[in-house]
């Protein structure tokens, strides 16, 4: 079983980002279920704004729809700006939006049996709102979002120190971040062992 970690921090490689930090924990949790993770930070790859899969000539999006296809977890990192996700988790999810029309070779939409789950980081709230947005594109994807599948962390209102200069709320994002992990595990082996069959079978 494959996970695909795709940051949408707003950060270039090599810029610590404070999203991947909390994102590692629920990276190792399903590494420790036998799970291979890769990661992709978005930024880090020429991703114009479209909504068709390839865009041609310098488009880095189909290889990192490639990606999405091998893998039967997605997790999708985002920061909280302006109580929203970032630019680049917008970005992501309009060329994502490509792959509703795409099938298996029955008719079974792409993403069927596959499942997402989100994680995000902000000084401020925001965090379920931002979950929301992100876990309904990807419903609308055909990903299944398995019951607690996200974990947050923020500093509460108000600027503050990030993610990675406190100690503040981690033990129970770790914990959130490891039953996030169980759960996209559990439901991801279940579809594995069941999957929706195609809409014309």
């Amino acid at each position: 079983m494959k996970a695909l970690f795709v940051s949408c921090t707003l950060k270039k490689s090599p810029e610590p980002s404070n999203t991947e930090t909390l994102g590692r924990v629920v990276a190792e949790s399903l590494q420790d279920r036998g799970v291979e993770v890769e990661h992709v930070r978005l930024v880090d790859h020429d991703v114009p704004p479209g909504v068709v899969t390839d865009l041609g000539e310098g488009d880095g999006w189909p290889a990192i729809h490639d990606k999405l296809l091998e893998s039967q977890i997605l997790v999708v990192l985002t920061p909280t700006w302006v109580g929203r996700p970032s630019s680049i988790a917008q970005r992501m999810l309009e060329r994502m939006d490509a792959m509703l029309s795409e099938t298996t070779d029955d008719g079974t939409p792409v993403a069927y049996n596959r499942v997402a789950g989100v994680v995000v980081t902000g000084n401020e709230d925001g965090a379920h709102h931002v979950i929301s947005e992100i876990s309904g594109g990807l419903v609308d994807i055909g990903y299944t979002i398995p019951g607690q599948a996200w974990v947050y962390w923020n500093q509460g209102p108000g600027p503050g120190p990030d993610y990675v200069q406190t100690g503040h709320g981690h033990e129970w994002a770790r914990s959130t971040a490891q039953l996030m992990a169980h759960n996209l595990h559990a439901v991801a082996t279940a579809l594995a062992e069941r999957p929706v069959p195609s809409p014309s079978s």
